[in-house]
């Protein structure tokens, strides 16, 4: 029996590097997932590259056949996206991966938004009817995401928050088949907490990947 047909459907919006890390990681771990891109064609290029557990398609058919969404896009295009594809996101699981950060012109980064507020609890309301928005997989560096995906002995982990309980198991499929051990921190507005800067971020005071044990006692 094809296993394969039970997974979640996982479309992702964008093939910067984030969005490629975790297109690499989900067909690692035998998940199948759709590309997509405003350049189609980079898209098509990635998935025949990739194989078979890639697919590529238009960014609107892409939505419409995947039950989340990735858009593994810039924190500034995103309200674009969710606005411009509001119809096709109704009822979808949103995952934000976005860091709201730009190069401070001393070879560094800065927040772009005030200081006390993540990008996760700006995009909420934004999320069209009966979507909800999850904050997952940015919440490490595309470098991280990639080397330390399917680590061993023991996995590291990825961070992520929701209001929505629902949406957790299709959620922490994602995250085991991408090579992770997920680690539910609360709600979205936790979602500062995973972002650039944030206590548990790898660009925070967490200041590098942890193992579900190093974690629990970071939270301790």
């Amino acid at each position: 029996m094809n296993t394969t047909n039970k997974k979640t459907k996982v479309a992702v919006i964008g093939l910067g590097n984030i969005g490629k890390a975790i297109v690499a990681n989900l067909v690692k771990g035998n998940h199948p997932v759709i590309l997509s891109s405003r350049e189609i064609e980079k898209a098509k290029s990635l998935s025949a590259e990739i194989g078979t557990l890639a697919t590529a398609e238009e960014i609107g058919q892409a939505i419409n056949d995947a039950d989340i969404i990735i858009p593994a896009i810039y924190f500034d295009k995103i309200k674009e996206f969710l606005g411009k594809y509001a119809t096709e996101l109704k009822g979808k699981i949103i995952v934000d991966v976005s860091n709201p950060i730009a190069p401070d012109g001393n070879g560094g980064f800065k927040k772009i938004i005030d200081k006390d507020v993540s990008a996760g609890q700006t995009l909420l309301p934004l999320i069209p009817k009966d979507a909800s928005l999850v904050k997952a997989f940015g919440t490490l560096g595309a470098g991280s995401l990639s080397g330390d995906a399917f680590a061993e002995p023991e996995r590291k982990v990825l961070f992520y928050a929701s209001d929505s309980t629902n949406s957790n198991k299709q959620i922490e499929e994602l995250i085991t088949d991408s090579g992770f051990k997920p680690f539910h921190i609360g709600g979205m507005s936790q979602s500062i907490r995973i972002e650039v800067f944030g206590d548990l971020h790898e660009f925070g005071a967490l200041g590098k990947t942890v193992t579900l044990e190093e974690a629990k006692n970071v939270l301790n």
